[in-house]
């Protein structure tokens, strides 16, 4: 395999749980070294259940290939344990409240001191400023606080949770790595390094942008599913089939939606949606509720429809589509020599390691003899 494309960048990563880590693991896939700051017992994640060897599975997951310093941040000489790493890393990644890391001596100017182009990463909830800065939250929190879930969340009698962690991966990892990646373009060019201000609240403007547009421009503020893509259409949502499960029908254009139409056999006066489309829905739920997902499943495959069963996860992993494109081609190993497919990330084949390779996740404090002795303290 040819060189990676950020073999030869060094990353510190100071972050915990799901935002960081999983931003610093697609950096490690592509090439680059990845090193982990965690407190002595270890960061919490390496705790949840369920176990796979002597750590969670989930740690494991996030963390392949990397490698792990041990070390009490709040302690006298930690900056200059650290001082080294911070003298040849390129990239530090941190995920603590506004204000912490200045506390532990660690913040962007402080860091800057010691190597003038470090691209420094924070991630928080709600950014480095504004009224919100201090407050505590998790991905729930987000997309409420920013509008997306009133845009989408079942009934008030029966509400329901997004099944993806869009602030966390799509507010947190994805900005990361993508502004990390801008910085180092910059950097290559200009030399400057960066301190870049990763909130997860502001991605959830960008994910909901034709609803904020739509409010904007017509004064009209889309409700709980009532947006095109949100449940408001006939043509694209979910409908319950015979034995409970669903398909998932985004006939958004005419060819796709005609295609359909005729499939489903549905009444010629009720294809023009626009006209009734409370009464086309309610035409469709009961033609696919009479036939059970795997009759709509062979009535539907291979036809230009933009209709498909939903799947359950596993049938999903095991898809041969999904094989042949190579998603589960890297692993993971355990202490025990244990393998399971590694956490598939947005990086194309041709930047990660060979197909089969397997990596683990670091044991706790592996490579402390990165660290220094702290007599530079005393310079």
């Amino acid at each position: 395999m040819s060189q990676q494309p950020l073999s030869g960048i060094r990353v510190l990563d100071f972050s915990t749980l799901l935002p960081g880590p999983l931003a610093a693991l697609m950096l490690a896939e592509a090439g680059a070294e990845v090193i982990r700051i965690e407190r002595p017992e270890g960061e919490e994640m390496r705790r949840y259940a369920p176990r796979w060897g002597d750590d969670s599975l989930y740690f494991a997951l996030l963390n392949r290939g990397k490698k792990s310093v041990a070390l009490d941040l709040k302690a006298d000489d930690a900056v200059a344990r650290l001082t080294p790493l911070i003298q040849n890393a390129d990239v530090l990644i941190e995920q603590f409240r506004p204000g912490v890391m200045a506390r532990l001596g660690l913040d962007y100017e402080q860091v800057k001191a010691i190597r003038p182009d470090i691209i420094y990463c924070s991630i928080t909830g709600y950014g480095q400023s504004g009224p919100k800065a201090q407050i505590a939250g998790h991905d729930l929190n987000y997309i409420a606080e920013t509008g997306l879930l009133s845009l989408s969340y079942g009934s008030a009698a029966v509400p329901t949770v997004p099944p993806g962690l869009m602030a966390d991966i799509g507010g947190g990892s994805m900005p990361a790595v993508l502004n990390i990646l801008l910085a180092l373009i910059r950097r290559s060019t200009t030399g400057a390094g960066a301190h870049l201000d990763i909130a997860m609240a502001d991605a959830m403007f960008t994910l909901g942008w034709w609803a904020l547009g739509e409010g904007r421009a017509t004064g009209r503020w889309p409700g709980n599913a009532e947006g095109a893509l949100i449940g408001g259409s006939p043509r694209y949502r979910p409908y319950a089939t015979r034995d409970g499960r669903l398909v998932a029908v985004a006939a958004l254009e005419d060819k796709f939606w005609e295609r359909l139409c005729a499939l489903v056999e549905l009444e010629p006066r009720l294809r023009d949606d626009a006209r009734d489309p409370e009464a086309t829905t309610r035409a469709l739920k009961a033609i696919f509720s009479s036939k059970p997902a795997e009759a709509w499943a062979s009535r539907l495959h291979g036809e230009d429809c933009a209709a498909n069963v939903v799947r359950s996860l596993d049938e999903a992993a095991a898809d041969p589509h999904f094989a042949e494109r190579g998603l589960f081609d890297l692993m993971i190993e355990n202490g025990a020599g244990e393998r399971v497919a590694a956490t598939t990330v947005p990086i194309d084949r041709q930047f990660r390691d060979a197909p089969g390779t397997a990596r683990r996740a670091p044991a706790l404090g592996a490579d402390n003899d990165l660290l220094g002795n702290g007599e530079e303290a005393a310079d």
